[in-house]
């Protein structure tokens, strides 16, 4: 046998060991101008919405809990969805705007964590991994239904605290929102959840979450707002010292904001700004025909012509904002109701697989092109609902109830795909192979 010098091991052993760094690595999403890439190859995916996975795992049943997560993902992974975008954790307990949040909460209290709650997040990322699928965490939310920045003003005792049990108009709410911006306590008691979670350590793979390369991106939170326009300048401070923290913690992962576009700010100016800073990865956008006016005909099927006009205007609009910034853009939430406006899974989707199919072909459509189509990396239809079901003459969520797309302040059904929804699942999948077959 020949003899091998200690010399000659060190350099093998050294070798071996950069090729293993250099391989895990290359598992983490990262940006390269304009794509998404992963693995040394562009990034495009199609991902769902999945907010409720992060807490499927703390069901103490395990019908209602880890079997169903890892029965979902099976689906999902068989349908082509790679990416899932997650809430983080709840803030506050109890009602707000008399709306049922979501929990258990990871900060029940202002300062006041509950890690066991992370182990639902835990084991949603470890099933992930097992099938080579993608996280985007968002850390908190602009909205009632997870805490979010209310719970962080009623905390500090910014706003009325009636809120909790009372639901605004939309220029009280407004006016409650827009002061988290200003608030130091509440961005305080916001950056103290942030390095909580990304620095938190899995406790069912026990690798950290920042050496975790299922996690795409971490997400300043769900549609923050600057609701108005007298907040813009102390939001996009907001924005860049948040997405600057978080690098400062993790310089692997891709940081994002959980932007609407420009309908959220009210300016494309101030959304092209919201991304524009070093740390913010790449760009995202909502789009949601019905909150925004855009199913004008007596029924779905007269308005679906001007809804699917409209998103890819909107898209086209805000997708100069990623060619000016040479950043990716992702559409991150997308969803219409079923045909007939009803809930249970009786009803047909044709409509709804219509505009899926229009939003869903923007993704990666053009091949080694610089065509702007080559800019959106991905779309996430909102949301999965899996094996849940609504229940018949109750239309919202009540506790006991499983989870599903919709939150609690959403009828329960309204803008859900369920497991059984084979036609949209069809469409879902027919993209993911395009996507492939591209690559």
């Amino acid at each position: 046998m020949r003899r091998i010098s200690f010399l000659s091991l060190t350099i093998l052993a050294c070798s071996f060991i950069a090729a293993t760094v250099s391989a895990q690595r290359s598992e983490f999403v990262t940006v390269k101008g304009h794509r998404l890439e992963r693995g040394g190859k562009s990034y495009y995916f199609v991902g769902a919405n999945y907010w409720y996975g992060s807490l499927l795992g703390l069901e103490k049943d395990p019908k209602r809990g880890v079997e169903r997560l890892r029965h979902e993902l099976d689906t999902l992974k068989a349908n082509g969805v790679s990416n899932l975008r997650v809430l983080g954790g709840a803030e506050g307990t109890g009602v707000l705007n008399g709306v049922t949040r979501v929990g258990p909460a990871l900060q029940p209290a202002q300062g006041k964590f509950d890690r066991k709650v992370l182990y639902g997040l835990d084991i949603l990322l470890a099933e992930m991994a097992k099938r080579d699928m993608t996280a985007v965490i968002y850390l908190s939310n602009n909205w009632e239904w997870s805490g979010g920045f209310q719970q962080y003003l009623i905390w500090n005792k910014k706003i009325d605290s009636g809120l909790l049990t009372r639901k605004p108009e939309w220029d009280e709410l407004r006016d409650a929102v827009a002061r988290f911006y200003t608030c130091d306590a509440c961005i305080m008691a916001y950056r103290a959840q942030v390095r909580m979670i990304v620095g938190h350590r899995n406790s069912v793979t026990g690798k950290r979450y920042i050496d975790d390369p299922t996690i795409m991106a971490w997400e300043l939170a769900n549609e923050p707002r600057p609701m108005r326009p007298a907040s813009n300048d102390a939001y996009l401070k907001w924005i860049g010292d948040s997405a600057a923290l978080i690098k400062e913690l993790d310089r692997r992962h891709l940081v994002t904001t959980g932007h609407e576009g420009h309908i959220g700010t009210e300016s494309f100016d101030v959304f092209r700004k919201s991304h524009a800073f070093a740390d913010i990865s790449y760009l995202t956008i909502h789009i949601w025909p019905k909150n925004w006016g855009w199913l004008t005909g007596a029924t779905l099927a007269a308005s679906l012509p001007n809804a699917i006009g409209e998103s890819q205007r909107y898209i086209d609009e805000d997708l100069k904002a990623a060619i000016e910034l040479d950043k990716p853009l992702v559409i991150e939430e997308f969803g219409l109701p079923r045909d007939d406006g009803k809930f249970s899974t009786d009803s047909s989707t044709s409509l709804r697989d219509r505009y899926y199919t229009s939003i869903l072909s923007r993704v990666g459509s053009q091949k080694d092109s610089a065509d702007s189509s080559e800019y959106i990396a991905g779309a996430n239809f909102w949301a999965f609902g899996g094996s849940a079901r609504p229940v018949a003459g109750q239309p919202f969520w009540k506790a006991g109830d499983d989870r599903m797309g919709d939150p609690p302040m959403e009828e329960q059904g309204l803008n859900t795909v369920f497991d059984s929804d084979r036609s949209t699942l069809d469409v879902i999948e027919h993209t993911a192979d395009a996507i492939a077959s591209r690559r």
